[in-house]
């Protein structure tokens, strides 16, 4: 079954959509591009450790470019404001943004590409197109989110961004991605797409809370029980993703934060931000990634490939709580057929889980090997794929009783 979806050889991929109904998630959770983006998150939220937002931070001219793309897709919000209309949600000038927005990416984005990087063109097109929402219902949620994931995780697969990128892909890149997709939920009222309510945390996003939640587990300056004071928001809202995700929350939602965002009020009670960000990824496999009504939207390429991995190859894990090493130590990437392979490692993917259970099956840390994200050589591109230590030693600590499955698709 899965040989089905392998391209002939010598033939590039098409990119389309390849989850066609239930039973392909499983495919989808043993592809290649499944691994990487697990790999992207993991590696990322290690390098960003004890980092600000704000911070000073090395900033390629490449990475400068495409933040460039996010003025010119204001411009064309400012060409495209909100009519006026009786409906609470969902403004129709959105389609008309939307459509200036297909016919213009794909030239802004040629203009970045080098000759070399062009046969990565209409890939990294289809990503980006589908970051931004949806113009037939005028929504927004994380399976677009996901589609920006793919664009970012695409951008080093192809070497288009290097290695000393990697913090600044978060921290600068995705936060400003994060800063417009707010802004086009305000201006165009959109709806959440697939809204799970305060069974969710949160209507619209998911990663910001994965990745801040990384910054705050070396160093943080308040421990995870402060995140809803108002001083705290008030602080460090700027400084660190997950707390700016808490202020835009306060500032859209009225009423109780604990009845508005139930999930995330839960989280105040557990004690340290490793452990949180350990739950906040499975969660984030088990509602997000494993749900047919986000995932049979989401496109796949040559860069991220429905290829299913070769038996047993590792889904990475990641240990926080400790200063990241330096790029060189912790992300290798190099031209595509000059590093050797990685070894695969058996191991079953991660059990999914709802986020209170995995928050208590304790720290990240003491669970897995130091894994880092690899990027290496594959029959078609560069994959990111788990590395352990090599220590068989540590074994996955069983995993607490499974909590009944609380959203409602």
């Amino acid at each position: 079954m899965a040989a089905a979806n392998v391209p002939p050889a010598g033939k590039l991929p098409a990119t389309a959509k390849r989850v066609q109904n239930i039973g392909d998630l499983a495919l989808w959770q043993r592809s290649r591009a499944y691994h990487d983006l697990i790999g992207y998150i993991n590696g990322t939220s290690s390098a960003i450790q004890g980092i600000k937002t704000t911070d000073e931070m090395y900033e390629s001219e490449m990475l400068k470019k495409l933040l460039g793309l996010f003025e010119s897709l204001e411009s064309l919000v400012e060409q495209n404001p909100p009519l006026e209309q009786p409906q609470r949600f969902g403004n129709k000038a959105y389609r008309d943004f939307a459509q200036a927005m297909r016919e213009q990416v794909p030239a802004w984005l040629d203009q970045l590409l080098t000759p070399g990087k062009q046969r990565y063109h209409s890939e990294l097109v289809q990503y980006l197109l589908e970051s931004f929402g949806n113009a037939t219902r005028i929504d927004y949620g994380t399976g677009h989110e996901l589609s920006f994931m793919f664009f970012l995780c695409s951008l080093f697969k192809a070497e288009i961004l290097q290695e000393q990128d990697i913090v600044s892909a978060a921290l600068r890149l995705f936060n400003r991605y994060l800063d417009f997709a707010r802004q086009l939920q305000r201006t165009y009222n959109m709806e959440p797409a697939g809204s799970q309510g305060v069974w969710s945390l949160d209507d619209f996003q998911f990663v910001p809370f994965i990745w801040g939640s990384a910054q705050l587990a070396v160093n943080s300056p308040f421990d995870p029980s402060k995140f809803v004071d108002e001083q705290v928001i008030s602080d460090y809202k700027d400084q660190f993703m997950f707390i700016g995700c808490i202020d835009y929350i306060c500032k859209v939602k009225t009423g109780h934060f604990g009845e508005h965002s139930n999930q995330l009020w839960s989280i105040t009670d557990v004690p340290s931000w490793v452990k949180i960000n350990a739950g906040l990824v499975k969660m984030y496999q088990k509602e997000i990634l494993s749900k047919f009504p986000v995932i049979q939207h989401v496109y796949f390429g040559e860069l991220m490939s429905f290829e299913t991995v070769s038996p047993g190859t590792t889904i990475s894990n990641v240990r926080l709580g400790q200063l990241a090493p330096p790029p060189s130590k912790r992300i290798c990437i190099g031209a595509p057929g000059l590093l050797p392979p990685v070894p695969a490692t058996v191991t079953a993917p991660p059990p999914a889980e709802a986020l209170i259970s995995d928050l208590n099956v304790g720290d990240s840390s003491s669970e897995s090997s130091d894994s880092s994200v690899v990027l290496r050589a594959s029959t078609s591109s560069a994959s990111l794929v788990a590395e352990g230590s090599g220590d068989k030693s540590h074994k996955p600590a069983a995993a607490g009783e499974a909590a009944k499955d609380q959203a409602a698709e």
